[in-house]
């Protein structure tokens, strides 16, 4: 980088001589020094979670949250600069406002994405801004609604990819990921921050393509998967912050709300038992050898 990065480091609007912007690597960096954010897709809902690093013991336990409701079906959680998070909070909320605004329902959350993917890399192309300094995880419900019984979808062909078929349903659960140059896509399991790399080897164990994990399962994996990515920074404390969304007929009636706290601090019990059982086994094998 020091040879073919001099000088077109310094704006968003150049690129080097490879192609590359050297601004939204930067802004990359700043995401991966913070904590552990993942969000999980279950067949009736989905998890939010964030490592959420204690770095003075004079804070308030609970407050600065780094996971927000955007509306009423859609949370938002992120890993990064804080103060860019709730920038990127405040937006979507905007976004989400103008949408029911205008077509009087919560928007869906792949229209979120795109709005707030569109968003983020507006931020990559102009010299008097900076790349937004997060990596962000949407996850929400979209109301279950069945399609026309002639299976046909407003006035678009009625075979091909712009046909549906008859008797199925639209909406169910949404995760996608944005990421600081604007790209954004859709996930079954999302991890970003410091963690990720462990965090995502862990949700590729589970079988979440095939739709089998429920939301409580989800709640639990979420807990112990966030403890294992802490592993590697276990000199630090941190606060488990946890939501989840549910179907209409699920225990959040589609809303987007913190898990309640007996679940949470389950959860939680069972993720220490599960690292307490893996460090048993590593000194196992140490006095084997």
């Amino acid at each position: 980088m020091t040879s073919i990065g001099t000088g077109y480091d310094l704006s968003n609007s150049v690129f080097s001589p490879d192609g590359r912007n050297f601004q939204v690597e930067y802004a990359t960096k700043a995401v991966e020094n913070g904590g552990t954010s993942i969000g999980i897709r279950c067949k009736d809902g989905v998890v939010l979670a964030v490592e959420k690093l204690v770095t003075s013991k004079l804070l308030k336990p609970g407050a600065n949250k780094r996971i927000a409701t955007v509306d009423r079906n859609v949370g938002i959680a992120f890993s990064g600069l804080i103060p860019d998070g709730r920038h990127f909070v405040s937006r979507a909320r905007d976004e989400a406002s103008s949408w029911r605004d205008t077509y009087k329902q919560p928007i869906p959350v792949s229209s979120l994405a795109d709005r707030m993917g569109s968003y983020v890399q507006a931020y990559t192309l102009y010299n008097s801004v900076r790349p937004f300094g997060i990596t962000a995880i949407i996850g929400g419900w979209d109301s279950e609604q069945d399609l026309p019984v002639d299976g046909q979808v407003g006035s678009g062909p009625k075979t091909g990819t712009g046909g549906k078929v008859a008797g199925t349903k639209s909406g169910g659960p949404g995760l996608y990921m944005i990421e600081p140059s604007g790209l954004y896509w859709g996930y079954y399991g999302a991890a970003t921050g410091k963690g990720r790399q462990a965090a995502k080897a862990e949700l590729e164990k589970l079988d979440l393509a095939s739709g089998s994990l429920s939301l409580h399962e989800g709640v639990k994996e979420a807990a112990r998967i966030i403890h294992v990515a802490h592993d590697d920074n276990k000199d630090k404390e941190f606060e488990l912050e946890m939501t989840w969304v549910s179907s209409l007929d699920g225990p959040t009636k589609g809303r987007h709300e913190f898990v309640p706290e007996k679940l949470l601090v389950e959860a939680e019990r069972l993720a220490k038992r599960y690292m307490e059982g893996d460090e048993d086994e590593e000194e196992d094998e140490n006095m084997e050898s």
